[in-house]
């Protein structure tokens, strides 16, 4: 439990980066947070020779399937999401992830009506804060915003799936160690962002010309390490004690993290149906917790 809401903790950094360093290309910025994590990956698995292990070819081709799933496909279609719809909504889509993974990870003998209560807060949560940011998008860039919505729809999507394949794929492997999944799904990530930078990003003169390099920097330092490396490496260790259903409904703490952080960078108190809405999200983890004991 511990586990996965440290994750959750960590994630939910992800979505105020784009906001920060707004000056940078989506393709930059997902690059260059997942070029980091898979140079720490690399790192830490040559910093333990005696204990090296490098996964066999189809353990590598679930890596690289996982990795575009997970990590560069979802964050680059959220990051284009948050670019065009700004924080809240695409993070509120994201929230709805749980719903999900409990609908379709529910373990064997788990009644539906037993997670009723968590799906039932969990939604009222989602429906307030779905409402409340409507209203105030409401008048101002609407096509740009539906693509927001679409591409952010897109990345739940995706992680979705991830979340499935990826807790399916280490109860099948009790073998393999999180650290070590965690550490074969960096380097694929971090060669596929290699690959999306030269095909898709920007050069470095244009790179060096903009005005938030040191930030941009700190940021794919902090992406790399706290957002990708450490945070996989606590999803796998939630991913394997837990069903799938429960792993899905922490993800709500990303959730709430992703918009505590973005009240921060706003300098802003949330208004009092968002305090309601992040009280029923919490009150839907705990219910659910209930429910799987």
């Amino acid at each position: 439990m511990a586990a996965g809401l440290g994750a959750g903790a960590l994630w939910g950094l992800v979505f105020v980066a784009p906001r920060m360093v707004g000056h940078f290309g989506m393709v930059d910025i997902t690059a260059a947070r997942f070029a980091v994590f898979g140079a720490i990956s690399g790192l830490a698995v040559f910093a333990r020779p005696a204990s090296l292990r490098w996964p066999t070819p189809r353990q590598a081709l679930a890596a690289l399937g996982l990795s575009v799933l997970g990590f560069s496909g979802y964050y680059l279609l959220l990051a284009f999401g948050i670019a065009a719809a700004g924080t809240e909504v695409p993070s509120l889509i994201i929230g709805t992830i749980p719903v999900w993974m409990m609908l379709l990870g529910r373990p064997p003998g788990l009644r539906m009506r037993a997670l009723l209560p968590g799906l039932a807060l969990t939604g009222a949560g989602i429906a307030l804060m779905v409402h409340g940011a409507w209203s105030a998008q409401q008048g101002g860039g609407g096509g740009r915003f539906g693509l927001g919505i679409a591409l952010a729809l897109c990345a739940m999507a995706s992680w979705t799936v991830y979340g499935l394949l990826n807790a399916a794929w280490l109860k099948r492997h009790p073998e393999v160690h999180a650290a070590d999944w965690a550490n074969w799904l960096g380097i694929a990530t971090g060669l596929g962002a290699l690959l999306m930078w030269l095909a898709a990003g920007s050069d470095l003169a244009s790179f060096r010309a903009q005005p938030e390099g040191q930030l941009f920097l700190w940021l794919a330092l902090a992406g790399g390490f706290g957002s990708s490396w450490l945070a996989t490496i606590l999803w796998n260790v939630a991913s394997q004690r837990l069903s799938a259903s429960l792993c899905g409904q922490l993800i709500v703490s990303e959730t709430l993290f992703a918009l505590l952080y973005s009240f921060l960078w706003d300098g802003r108190w949330p208004q009092a149906a968002e305090w309601l809405a992040a009280l029923l999200f919490v009150l839907g983890i705990l219910a659910s917790i209930k429910a799987h004991r």
